[in-house]
């Protein structure tokens, strides 16, 4: 069990959809804040209490980085949230390397980069949470390259939670279905398909939140 009330969150991508949801539902429970993106001007649009930091977390020292300023900020640092992330479409024959490696870079090394600077900066009982989707339980045609980077993501998140179990940290892989964060209209290359209405943002950070709170270490599509 983890208590969020006092608790110091680092929120990786708090400028878009989800982000945003998570640290206000963070916040709603009484965790500290600090708050990640690339963008100062964004960051500053946020209503809520806590620490900014700009960031590019593509660059590993900007990840280590990013740790120290929670733990500036609030002296500890017990949770961290991965909510960074990119989408392409298109089929695999018409999609650049360019796009296939921005896809890989932000959806699968910046959270294996952000584990390996969380480990020895983290208290004990610390949580890691990465959102992987529920593109990575099945993956789709004309979204290949995008549903392999967030599978790699789990099974990083399936291996790295028995590793980290030595420094008594949990690692929580949270894969909810399609949810409105205007992050589909915003792909790096191709064009959006048509998609049903997906879930709220504010459903999904109170489903991550309370699986946080209630200990898990894995959150299924299902689960939302």
């Amino acid at each position: 069990m983890t208590d969020l009330n006092g608790a110091s969150a680092l929120v990786l991508g708090a400028t878009g959809g989800l982000g945003m949801a998570l640290s206000t539902e963070l916040h709603e429970r009484g965790a500290k804040l600090t708050l990640v993106g690339r963008d100062q001007s964004r960051l500053d649009a946020i209503q809520l209490p806590g620490a900014r930091h700009v960031a590019d977390l593509r660059n590993p020292t900007a990840c280590a980085h990013a740790m120290q300023a929670a733990i500036a900020h609030a002296g500890t640092l017990d949770i961290v949230i991965n909510a960074v992330g990119v989408v392409a479409f298109g089929p695999i024959s018409e999609l650049s390397i360019d796009a296939m490696e921005e896809l890989f870079l932000t959806n699968t090394f910046i959270p294996i980069m952000v584990a390996k600077a969380a480990l020895d900066r983290m208290t004990e009982a610390g949580v890691i949470v990465n959102i992987s989707g529920v593109i990575a339980e099945q993956n789709l045609p004309g979204m290949a390259a995008y549903g392999a980077s967030k599978a790699a993501t789990r099974s990083f998140d399936e291996a790295f939670a028995r590793e980290a179990r030595r420094t008594k940290i949990r690692v929580l892989d949270a894969r909810p279905p399609h949810t409105e964060t205007g992050l589909a209209g915003r792909p790096i290359e191709g064009d959006s398909p048509k998609m049903p209405p997906g879930l709220a943002p504010e459903h999904v950070a109170v489903t991550i939140c309370d699986a946080i709170e209630q200990g898990d270490t894995d959150l299924p599509a299902s689960s939302f």
